[in-house]
Protein backbone atom coordinates (compact mmCIF):
# COMPACT_ATOMS: atom_id res chain seq x y z
CA UNK A 1 0.00 0.00 0.00
CA UNK A 2 2.91 2.29 0.63
CA UNK A 3 3.86 4.29 -2.43
CA UNK A 4 7.14 6.01 -3.17
CA UNK A 5 6.12 9.09 -1.18
CA UNK A 6 5.66 7.10 2.02
CA UNK A 7 8.46 5.55 4.02
CA UNK A 8 8.06 2.68 6.49
CA UNK A 9 9.48 2.84 9.98
CA UNK A 10 11.58 -0.20 9.16
CA UNK A 11 14.49 1.52 7.57
CA UNK A 12 18.08 0.50 8.03
CA UNK A 13 19.90 2.51 10.66
CA UNK A 14 22.38 4.93 9.16
CA UNK A 15 25.96 3.90 9.80
CA UNK A 16 27.30 7.41 9.34
CA UNK A 17 29.01 8.81 12.40
CA UNK A 18 28.13 12.12 13.97
CA UNK A 19 30.52 14.95 13.15
CA UNK A 20 33.42 15.16 15.54
CA UNK A 21 33.36 18.25 17.72
CA UNK A 22 36.79 19.86 18.02
CA UNK A 23 38.45 19.19 21.34
CA UNK A 24 39.23 22.89 21.71
CA UNK A 25 35.57 23.83 21.89
CA UNK A 26 34.29 25.09 25.19
CA UNK A 27 31.64 23.17 27.11
CA UNK A 28 29.05 25.80 26.20
CA UNK A 29 29.92 25.64 22.52
CA UNK A 30 29.85 21.86 22.64
CA UNK A 31 26.35 21.85 24.11
CA UNK A 32 25.21 24.37 21.49
CA UNK A 33 26.67 22.33 18.65
CA UNK A 34 25.08 19.17 19.98
CA UNK A 35 21.69 20.86 20.29
CA UNK A 36 21.92 22.15 16.72
CA UNK A 37 22.93 18.74 15.48
CA UNK A 38 20.12 17.06 17.37
CA UNK A 39 17.62 19.58 16.00
CA UNK A 40 18.74 18.87 12.43
CA UNK A 41 18.40 15.13 13.00
CA UNK A 42 15.00 15.72 14.59
CA UNK A 43 13.81 17.60 11.51
CA UNK A 44 14.65 14.78 9.13
CA UNK A 45 12.27 11.93 8.38
CA UNK A 46 15.07 9.37 8.56
CA UNK A 47 15.90 10.36 12.14
CA UNK A 48 12.33 9.59 13.19
CA UNK A 49 12.59 6.14 11.70
CA UNK A 50 15.92 5.58 13.38
CA UNK A 51 14.65 6.72 16.77
CA UNK A 52 11.50 4.65 16.60
CA UNK A 53 13.42 1.64 15.36
CA UNK A 54 15.86 2.19 18.23
CA UNK A 55 17.73 -1.01 19.06
CA UNK A 56 15.16 -3.56 18.01
CA UNK A 57 11.55 -2.62 17.29
CA UNK A 58 10.57 -6.28 16.90
CA UNK A 59 11.61 -6.96 20.47
CA UNK A 60 9.65 -3.94 21.65
CA UNK A 61 6.54 -5.02 19.77
CA UNK A 62 6.76 -8.51 21.20
CA UNK A 63 6.89 -7.16 24.75
CA UNK A 64 3.48 -6.54 26.34
CA UNK A 65 4.82 -4.71 29.34
CA UNK A 66 4.16 -1.19 28.06
CA UNK A 67 1.42 -1.94 25.55
CA UNK A 68 -2.17 -0.79 25.80
CA UNK A 69 -5.24 -1.62 23.75
CA UNK A 70 -4.52 1.47 21.65
CA UNK A 71 -0.87 0.57 20.96
CA UNK A 72 -0.03 0.98 17.28
CA UNK A 73 1.39 -1.79 15.13
CA UNK A 74 4.40 0.06 13.74
CA UNK A 75 4.88 -2.49 10.97
CA UNK A 76 1.59 -1.20 9.48
CA UNK A 77 2.55 2.49 9.66
CA UNK A 78 4.12 4.40 6.78
CA UNK A 79 5.14 8.03 6.97
CA UNK A 80 4.69 10.65 4.25
CA UNK A 81 5.31 14.38 4.15
CA UNK A 82 5.40 16.68 7.18
CA UNK A 83 2.65 19.29 7.02
CA UNK A 84 2.77 20.94 10.46
CA UNK A 85 5.19 21.38 13.32
CA UNK A 86 5.54 22.83 16.80
CA UNK A 87 8.25 23.34 19.38
CA UNK A 88 8.37 19.65 20.29
CA UNK A 89 6.10 17.98 17.75
CA UNK A 90 5.76 17.23 14.05
CA UNK A 91 2.65 16.13 12.16
CA UNK A 92 2.98 13.92 9.08
CA UNK A 93 0.66 12.44 6.56
CA UNK A 94 0.74 8.68 6.73
CA UNK A 95 -0.89 5.35 5.95
CA UNK A 96 -1.90 3.01 8.76
CA UNK A 97 -3.45 -0.34 7.93
CA UNK A 98 -4.26 0.88 4.40
CA UNK A 99 -5.94 4.05 5.65
CA UNK A 100 -4.88 7.68 5.24
CA UNK A 101 -3.97 9.11 8.64
CA UNK A 102 -2.24 11.98 10.39
CA UNK A 103 0.68 11.06 12.62
CA UNK A 104 1.55 13.46 15.43
CA UNK A 105 5.02 12.77 16.80
CA UNK A 106 6.26 14.30 20.02
CA UNK A 107 9.97 14.39 20.77
CA UNK A 108 10.62 14.11 24.50
CA UNK A 109 14.03 15.54 25.43
CA UNK A 110 16.12 13.30 27.65
CA UNK A 111 18.06 16.03 29.41
CA UNK A 112 15.30 18.53 30.23
CA UNK A 113 13.39 16.85 33.03
CA UNK A 114 10.69 19.49 33.45
CA UNK A 115 9.93 19.64 29.72
CA UNK A 116 9.97 15.86 29.50
CA UNK A 117 7.51 15.57 32.37
CA UNK A 118 5.11 18.10 30.78
CA UNK A 119 5.23 16.45 27.34
CA UNK A 120 4.73 12.98 28.78
CA UNK A 121 1.71 14.19 30.75
CA UNK A 122 0.24 15.89 27.69
CA UNK A 123 0.68 12.70 25.66
CA UNK A 124 -1.04 10.62 28.34
CA UNK A 125 -3.83 13.17 28.65
CA UNK A 126 -4.48 13.39 24.92
CA UNK A 127 -4.53 9.62 24.44
CA UNK A 128 -6.73 9.16 27.51
CA UNK A 129 -9.34 11.65 26.36
CA UNK A 130 -9.30 10.64 22.70
CA UNK A 131 -9.70 6.96 23.58
CA UNK A 132 -12.35 7.82 26.17
CA UNK A 133 -14.38 9.82 23.68
CA UNK A 134 -14.58 6.89 21.26
CA UNK A 135 -15.38 4.31 23.92
CA UNK A 136 -18.47 2.28 22.86
CA UNK A 137 -20.15 2.83 26.24
CA UNK A 138 -20.36 6.60 25.81
CA UNK A 139 -23.78 7.91 24.68
CA UNK A 140 -24.03 6.41 21.22
CA UNK A 141 -27.50 7.70 20.53
CA UNK A 142 -29.28 11.00 20.10
CA UNK A 143 -27.85 14.45 19.53
CA UNK A 144 -24.71 13.86 21.61
CA UNK A 145 -23.59 10.89 19.54
CA UNK A 146 -24.30 12.82 16.36
CA UNK A 147 -22.20 15.67 17.70
CA UNK A 148 -19.39 13.28 18.50
CA UNK A 149 -19.36 11.72 15.03
CA UNK A 150 -19.25 15.13 13.37
CA UNK A 151 -17.15 17.09 15.80
CA UNK A 152 -14.25 15.04 17.15
CA UNK A 153 -11.08 13.90 15.52
CA UNK A 154 -11.17 10.11 15.29
CA UNK A 155 -8.46 8.46 17.35
CA UNK A 156 -6.90 5.37 15.76
CA UNK A 157 -3.79 4.34 17.69
CA UNK A 158 -0.70 5.59 19.52
CA UNK A 159 2.72 4.47 20.63
CA UNK A 160 5.12 5.55 23.33
CA UNK A 161 8.72 4.75 22.72
CA UNK A 162 10.93 7.43 24.24
CA UNK A 163 12.29 9.73 23.06
CA UNK A 164 9.46 9.77 20.50
CA UNK A 165 5.75 9.38 21.20
CA UNK A 166 3.16 9.32 18.42
CA UNK A 167 -0.60 9.64 18.09
CA UNK A 168 -2.38 8.40 14.97
CA UNK A 169 -5.69 9.99 13.99
CA UNK A 170 -7.86 10.38 10.93
CA UNK A 171 -6.42 12.69 8.30
CA UNK A 172 -8.20 16.03 7.91
CA UNK A 173 -7.44 17.10 4.37
CA UNK A 174 -8.29 20.81 4.67
CA UNK A 175 -6.01 21.55 7.61
CA UNK A 176 -6.81 23.85 10.51
CA UNK A 177 -9.51 26.48 10.73
CA UNK A 178 -6.75 29.08 11.14
CA UNK A 179 -5.17 27.99 7.84
CA UNK A 180 -8.57 28.25 6.16
CA UNK A 181 -9.18 31.76 7.56
CA UNK A 182 -5.70 32.92 6.55
CA UNK A 183 -6.67 32.36 2.92
CA UNK A 184 -9.82 34.45 3.22
CA UNK A 185 -10.24 38.18 2.83
CA UNK A 186 -11.19 39.94 6.09
CA UNK A 187 -14.93 39.89 6.83
CA UNK A 188 -15.58 37.76 3.74
CA UNK A 189 -17.28 34.69 5.25
CA UNK A 190 -21.02 34.53 4.63
CA UNK A 191 -23.37 34.33 7.58
CA UNK A 192 -24.34 30.83 6.40
CA UNK A 193 -20.72 29.67 6.57
CA UNK A 194 -20.11 31.32 9.94
CA UNK A 195 -23.14 29.65 11.47
CA UNK A 196 -22.34 26.23 9.98
CA UNK A 197 -18.78 26.24 11.30
CA UNK A 198 -19.80 27.71 14.65
CA UNK A 199 -22.48 25.05 15.09
CA UNK A 200 -20.00 22.25 14.41
CA UNK A 201 -17.67 23.62 17.07
CA UNK A 202 -20.32 24.41 19.68
CA UNK A 203 -22.02 21.02 19.30
CA UNK A 204 -18.71 19.29 19.78
CA UNK A 205 -17.97 21.37 22.86
CA UNK A 206 -21.45 20.73 24.23
CA UNK A 207 -20.74 17.02 23.98
CA UNK A 208 -17.29 17.42 25.54
CA UNK A 209 -18.70 19.31 28.51
CA UNK A 210 -21.46 16.73 28.89
CA UNK A 211 -18.66 14.24 29.53
CA UNK A 212 -17.20 16.47 32.24
CA UNK A 213 -14.15 17.39 30.14
CA UNK A 214 -12.62 20.87 29.87
CA UNK A 215 -10.61 21.34 26.69
CA UNK A 216 -8.53 24.30 27.98
CA UNK A 217 -6.94 25.11 24.60
CA UNK A 218 -9.83 25.72 22.22
CA UNK A 219 -8.54 27.81 19.31
CA UNK A 220 -8.66 27.93 15.53
CA UNK A 221 -5.38 26.01 15.27
CA UNK A 222 -6.97 23.10 17.16
CA UNK A 223 -10.05 22.96 14.92
CA UNK A 224 -9.60 20.83 11.81
CA UNK A 225 -11.52 20.69 8.53
CA UNK A 226 -12.29 17.63 6.41
CA UNK A 227 -13.20 17.27 2.73
CA UNK A 228 -16.80 18.30 3.46
CA UNK A 229 -15.56 21.42 5.30
CA UNK A 230 -16.91 20.14 8.59
CA UNK A 231 -15.03 21.14 11.73
CA UNK A 232 -13.63 18.68 14.24
CA UNK A 233 -12.17 19.51 17.64
CA UNK A 234 -8.61 18.26 18.19
CA UNK A 235 -5.63 18.38 20.56
CA UNK A 236 -6.57 17.26 24.05
CA UNK A 237 -3.04 17.50 25.43
CA UNK A 238 -4.02 20.06 28.07
CA UNK A 239 -7.56 18.79 28.71
CA UNK A 240 -8.76 17.67 32.11
CA UNK A 241 -11.82 16.33 33.88
CA UNK A 242 -13.65 19.20 35.52
CA UNK A 243 -13.87 17.30 38.81
CA UNK A 244 -10.09 17.06 38.88
CA UNK A 245 -9.09 20.52 37.72
CA UNK A 246 -11.94 22.71 38.93
CA UNK A 247 -9.91 24.16 41.77
CA UNK A 248 -6.48 23.92 40.18
CA UNK A 249 -4.50 26.89 39.00
CA UNK A 250 -2.34 27.38 35.95
CA UNK A 251 -2.39 28.91 32.50
CA UNK A 252 -1.62 26.06 30.14
CA UNK A 253 -3.14 27.05 26.85
CA UNK A 254 -2.65 29.81 24.28
CA UNK A 255 -2.73 33.43 25.40
CA UNK A 256 -4.68 34.90 22.48
CA UNK A 257 -7.60 32.58 23.26
CA UNK A 258 -7.12 32.23 27.02
CA UNK A 259 -9.73 33.33 29.55
CA UNK A 260 -8.62 36.04 32.00
CA UNK A 261 -8.99 33.77 35.04
CA UNK A 262 -6.54 31.32 33.51
CA UNK A 263 -4.10 34.08 32.59
CA UNK A 264 -4.19 35.21 36.23
CA UNK A 265 -3.76 31.59 37.35
CA UNK A 266 -6.99 31.64 39.33
CA UNK A 267 -9.34 28.66 39.80
CA UNK A 268 -11.36 28.02 36.66
CA UNK A 269 -14.31 26.01 35.36
CA UNK A 270 -15.58 24.82 31.98
CA UNK A 271 -16.45 28.45 31.22
CA UNK A 272 -12.84 28.98 30.07
CA UNK A 273 -13.82 27.03 26.94
CA UNK A 274 -16.80 29.33 26.40
CA UNK A 275 -14.48 32.35 26.50
CA UNK A 276 -12.20 30.70 23.92
CA UNK A 277 -15.20 29.94 21.75
CA UNK A 278 -16.11 33.63 21.83
CA UNK A 279 -12.67 34.43 20.40
CA UNK A 280 -13.09 31.73 17.73
CA UNK A 281 -16.53 33.11 16.80
CA UNK A 282 -14.89 36.53 16.43
CA UNK A 283 -12.32 34.91 14.12
CA UNK A 284 -15.11 33.50 11.98
CA UNK A 285 -16.77 36.90 11.63
CA UNK A 286 -13.51 38.70 10.77
CA UNK A 287 -11.12 36.00 9.41
CA UNK A 288 -8.42 37.86 11.37
CA UNK A 289 -5.97 36.72 14.04
CA UNK A 290 -7.10 37.91 17.49
CA UNK A 291 -4.97 40.71 18.94
CA UNK A 292 -3.09 41.04 15.69
CA UNK A 293 -0.08 43.32 16.13
CA UNK A 294 0.42 42.23 19.74
CA UNK A 295 2.72 39.56 21.08
CA UNK A 296 1.00 36.74 22.99
CA UNK A 297 2.19 38.22 26.29
CA UNK A 298 0.89 41.67 25.35
CA UNK A 299 -2.46 40.13 24.42
CA UNK A 300 -2.61 38.34 27.78
CA UNK A 301 -1.87 41.56 29.66
CA UNK A 302 -4.52 43.46 27.67
CA UNK A 303 -7.16 40.82 28.48
CA UNK A 304 -6.33 40.23 32.12
CA UNK A 305 -5.36 43.71 33.27
CA UNK A 306 -7.21 46.04 30.90
CA UNK A 307 -10.26 43.89 30.11
CA UNK A 308 -9.66 44.39 26.39
CA UNK A 309 -11.09 42.19 23.66
CA UNK A 310 -10.58 42.08 19.87
CA UNK A 311 -12.57 44.91 18.21
CA UNK A 312 -15.93 43.92 16.77
CA UNK A 313 -16.43 45.42 13.29
CA UNK A 314 -19.50 47.46 12.44
CA UNK A 315 -20.34 44.87 9.78
CA UNK A 316 -20.76 42.11 12.36
CA UNK A 317 -24.33 40.93 12.74
CA UNK A 318 -25.65 42.48 16.00
CA UNK A 319 -27.02 39.10 17.06
CA UNK A 320 -23.60 37.48 16.70
CA UNK A 321 -21.88 40.45 18.31
CA UNK A 322 -24.12 40.09 21.35
CA UNK A 323 -23.38 36.37 21.61
CA UNK A 324 -19.63 36.95 21.26
CA UNK A 325 -19.68 39.54 24.04
CA UNK A 326 -21.55 37.17 26.33
CA UNK A 327 -19.08 34.38 25.64
CA UNK A 328 -16.02 36.45 26.47
CA UNK A 329 -17.48 38.22 29.50
CA UNK A 330 -14.88 38.87 32.21
CA UNK A 331 -17.13 37.23 34.81
CA UNK A 332 -17.28 33.47 34.03
CA UNK A 333 -20.74 33.15 35.59
CA UNK A 334 -22.12 35.51 32.94
CA UNK A 335 -20.91 33.32 30.09
CA UNK A 336 -23.57 30.94 28.68
CA UNK A 337 -23.27 27.16 28.59
CA UNK A 338 -22.68 25.45 25.26
CA UNK A 339 -26.16 23.95 25.29
CA UNK A 340 -27.52 27.50 25.26
CA UNK A 341 -25.03 28.59 22.58
CA UNK A 342 -26.09 25.70 20.35
CA UNK A 343 -29.77 26.55 20.72
CA UNK A 344 -29.15 30.23 19.89
CA UNK A 345 -27.02 29.41 16.84
CA UNK A 346 -29.63 26.92 15.64
CA UNK A 347 -32.30 29.64 15.85
CA UNK A 348 -30.10 32.03 13.91
CA UNK A 349 -29.48 29.33 11.32
CA UNK A 350 -33.22 28.76 10.92
CA UNK A 351 -33.73 32.50 10.41
CA UNK A 352 -31.11 32.60 7.68
CA UNK A 353 -32.57 29.57 5.91
CA UNK A 354 -36.01 31.17 6.01
CA UNK A 355 -34.61 34.41 4.59
CA UNK A 356 -35.42 36.33 7.76
CA UNK A 357 -33.09 38.98 9.18
CA UNK A 358 -31.35 38.43 12.49
CA UNK A 359 -31.48 42.01 13.70
CA UNK A 360 -34.52 43.77 12.29
CA UNK A 361 -38.20 43.16 11.74
CA UNK A 362 -40.52 43.69 8.84
CA UNK A 363 -43.95 45.29 9.09
CA UNK A 364 -45.09 42.98 6.31
CA UNK A 365 -44.72 39.87 8.45
CA UNK A 366 -48.16 38.85 9.65
CA UNK A 367 -48.15 35.13 10.28
CA UNK A 368 -47.77 34.34 13.97
CA UNK A 369 -45.42 31.42 13.36
CA UNK A 370 -43.01 33.51 11.29
CA UNK A 371 -43.26 36.42 13.73
CA UNK A 372 -42.46 34.12 16.64
CA UNK A 373 -39.41 32.81 14.78
CA UNK A 374 -38.30 36.36 14.00
CA UNK A 375 -38.63 37.30 17.67
CA UNK A 376 -36.32 34.40 18.48
CA UNK A 377 -33.79 35.70 15.99
CA UNK A 378 -33.58 39.20 17.42
CA UNK A 379 -34.24 38.60 21.10
CA UNK A 380 -30.59 37.86 21.83
CA UNK A 381 -29.17 40.88 20.05
CA UNK A 382 -31.13 43.97 21.03
CA UNK A 383 -34.25 45.45 22.59
CA UNK A 384 -35.84 46.36 19.25
CA UNK A 385 -39.62 45.96 19.69
CA UNK A 386 -41.52 43.59 17.44
CA UNK A 387 -45.16 44.42 16.84
CA UNK A 388 -47.76 41.95 15.61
Amino acid sequence: MASSCFHGFRVRRSRSKLPTIPSSSSKTQMNSDMENLERKRFDSLESWSMILESENVETWEASREDQEEWTADLSQLFIGNKFASGAHSRIYRGIYKQRAVAVKMVRVPAQKEETRSVLEQQFKSEVAFLSRLVHPNILQAGKYWAAFVLSFLQFIAACKKPPVYCIITEYMSQGTLRMYLNKKEPYSLSIETILRLALDISRGMEYLHSQGVIHKDLKSNNLLLNDEMRVKVADFGTSCLETQCRETKGNKGTYRWMAPEMIKEKPYTRKVDVYSFGIVLWELTTALLPFQGMTPVQAAFAVAEKNERPPLPASCQPALAHLIKRCWAANPSKRPDFSYIVSVLERYDECVKEGLPLTSHSGLVSKNAILKQLKGCISMSSSIPVHA
